[in-house]
């Protein structure tokens, strides 16, 4: 349907259909991110696609229902990459939603465990979403966008939402991070190398022993640009 033209890489808004076996089919828009299109990274290889698949399915292996469905298409002329249902959304990000929405602040320290854990690069205002009403069968539900710049296996938290450090991690989050401390989903491993798989144990093993949210530690704790 058009390329969205403030995107660092190529991003394009298509239209999606889900066929069901003997029912009417679905239909949507998608965000597509092809692998060909995506700017050269001196600390991420190409094929961020990968990353945002594995985020997707470290997401709903938690429970957590964080990431919009995400999956692995090849859409000629552009080649394989991301294909992630698009959040309609009223345009509101993280900012204006954490000073008048406190009733969402759970779903944003949950986002921010995520993102700890997953060692989100690039977790900018912009990447916060509130669906509209009945979206994807959610009301009031908070989605987080471009997961692309995740599990690096060198500490890179790079985040806005830094409101919560030195919250205790509530401990239904932190029981459903422990198993990955051992043994990380066979489908989410196969999408990263083995270094970033054993950091992601790593990063699960300090949330189990030390469940609380850190505060900013490095020199650039904030993408940029922040929305």
């Amino acid at each position: 349907m058009g390329q969205l033209a403030e995107s660092s890489n190529l991003t394009v808004l298509v239209d999606v259909t889900l066929a069901r076996d003997g029912g009417q089919a679905d239909y949507c828009w998608g965000i597509f991110k092809p692998e060909a299109g995506e700017r050269y990274l001196h600390d991420f290889p190409a094929g961020l696609w990968r990353r945002e698949r594995a985020a997707y399915l470290l997401s709903e292996w938690l429970g957590w229902d964080i990431v919009p469905p995400t999956v692995v298409r090849e859409v000629e002329p552009l080649g394989v990459g991301s294909l992630q249902c698009y959040v309609d959304n009223d345009g509101s990000h993280y900012f204006p939603l954490y000073e008048t929405r406190t009733d969402l602040h759970p779903q944003f320290l949950r986002m921010a465990v995520f993102d700890l854990l997953v060692n989100n690069t690039d977790r900018k205002s912009g990447h916060v979403l509130l669906a509209a009403s009945e979206t994807m069968n959610h009301v009031d539900h908070v989605w987080g966008i471009d997961q692309g710049l995740c599990f690096h296996q060198d500490p890179k938290l790079r985040t806005v939402i830094w409101e919560f450090a030195h919250e205790t991690i509530p401990s239904e989050l932190v029981d459903a991070v422990e198993p990955l401390a051992g043994e990380v989903p066979e489908e989410v491993a196969s999408l990263l190398t083995p270094e970033e798989v054993a950091a992601l144990k790593s990063r699960a093993s300090r949330i189990v022993r030390l469940p609380w949210l850190p505060e900013p530690q490095s020199e650039f704790p904030y993408p940029w640009p922040l929305v």
